[in-house]
């Protein structure tokens, strides 16, 4: 009866006996505040929704409070989900690991002030849900505990779109001690130098001019620098691949005596070309030269349009595509292709091969953009010259106006959309490229 008593009372007691009639059982350790929480803290974003640029303006900082119940303590680590499925990423080979690895470039971390450090992002293998994510280390818990995220986005990252992060605390143990969401918005912003295009221009003196896009919303161009003169002993200058701010980008340009010469792009913006080199004679036989993306494409005196496949200064024999190009009275690099207005002023797109392209076969059958082109004096495709994430198209008036067309998608790849004014008194070149 007395042994029972004692079971009973030690049960009560909320204690465990080794044995009846044993030694004296220890009482239970006490229970950490974090394995008795029900409810764990929240995490609210200072200000709402962070927009965050991306391009050339630098990051955006993603502020937000996690608040602990009471009576949390020792360190709690924070993870942070990049909530976005892998099919809402685009092409291209973009992978888990290979976000993960540009978010690792893109992000830093601080709390409560600190000196910002790198975040480390690692693939968790939920493509569906959150396919990357990075842990925050530890820091000592208190009542509240203030973040600050920055990214640091490229105008090539701008398909992140809105999207957003969990947050999640959790203390040694790993119980779950504060959790939320906070969301970014990202918008793009300036392009860098590689994504914005360049424009040259040669005056009446023979002097090459250089302009660049801003990469503004209105396409403005950079007020213009001088490349140098002796340009006048050209007859004909073509680009070739990108031109763009960063200096990169090459061109061929042909003598009175019919010499072809090829610049190679430098990269420096403010002496874009190195010296000359030579490529070969016997380019008076053409009455018009244009780029087809990495090469060139030339228009004999019988309307007769040849293909040069090209690497920088070498060009591989010709191969004949087709005649009646004589009916075009401009024919220039754009895009996916090129354009060629005919003598009624109707401009045609010619998209690079699709289905069996050959050096014979460079171009699908043509398509119609539309009628009305002899506004224009010049034509030079151009890569984008403002923000909007398309390839240009430049149009100088007969009285010297220039335009910029936005490349816009079709079923027969781009074309030019709407226009924007980024210049006057153009008329003071004799070429635009």
């Amino acid at each position: 009866m007395r042994a029972g008593l004692v079971l009973a009372t030690a049960l009560v007691a909320g204690i465990a006996p080794v044995a009846l009639g044993g030694a004296v059982a220890a009482a239970a350790p006490a229970v950490n505040r974090a394995e008795a929480v029900v409810e764990p803290g929240t995490v609210v974003q200072d200000g709402g929704r962070t927009k965050v640029w991306a391009g050339d303006e630098g990051p955006g900082t993603i502020r937000f409070r996690a608040s602990l119940p009471a009576g949390v303590t020792g360190p709690v680590t924070a993870t942070i989900g990049f909530a976005k499925p892998v099919s809402e990423w685009p092409g291209a080979g973009v992978t888990s690991e290979r976000l993960a690895t540009n978010m690792g470039r893109m992000t830093t971390w601080s709390v409560d002030g600190s000196a910002p450090a790198a975040l480390t992002w690692h693939v968790t293998g939920d493509e569906a849900g959150e396919p990357i994510a990075a842990d925050v280390p530890a820091v000592e818990a208190k009542a509240a505990l203030n973040y600050a995220v920055t990214l640091d986005l490229s105008s090539a990252d701008r398909w992140f779109g809105s999207l957003d992060l969990s947050v999640t605390l959790k203390d040694a143990r790993g119980n779950v001690v504060s959790k939320g969401a906070v969301g970014v918005d990202a918008a793009l912003g300036t392009p860098e130098a590689a994504f914005r295009g360049a424009v040259h221009a040669r005056d009446k003196d023979g002097v090459l001019w250089r302009y660049e896009g801003t990469g503004s919303a209105d396409g403005k161009l950079t007020a213009r620098k001088r490349v140098g003169g002796g340009w006048n002993a050209y007859t004909a200058i073509v680009p070739v691949g990108r031109i763009t701010a960063d200096g990169r980008g090459d061109v061929y340009a042909r003598d009175k005596a019919g010499v072809l010469w090829y610049y190679e792009g430098s990269g420096n913006p403010d002496a874009p070309f190195k010296p000359r080199v030579r490529v070969g004679g016997g380019w008076n036989a053409y009455t018009a030269i244009a780029t087809n993306g990495s090469g060139l494409v030339a228009r004999d005196k019988d309307g007769v349009l040849w293909n040069y496949i090209a690497y920088r200064s070498t060009l591989y024999p010709r191969a004949r595509v087709g005649g009646g190009w004589n009916t075009y009275t401009q024919i220039s690099g754009y895009a996916d292709g090129l354009v060629a207005r005919d003598a009624a002023g109707v401009l045609w797109k010619y998209n690079r091969a699709t289905v069996a392209p050959s050096s014979s076969k460079p171009f699908d059958a043509r398509a119609k953009v539309g009628g009305g082109w002899n506004a224009y004096n010049t034509l030079a495709g151009t890569w984008d010259l403002g923000r909007w994430n398309h390839l240009d198209l430049l149009a100088r008036t007969t009285t010297g106006d220039l335009y910029a067309y936005q490349g816009k998608p079709s079923g027969f790849g781009w074309v030019p959309g709407t226009r924007t004014k980024v210049g006057h008194g153009w008329n003071v070149y004799n070429v635009v490229i």
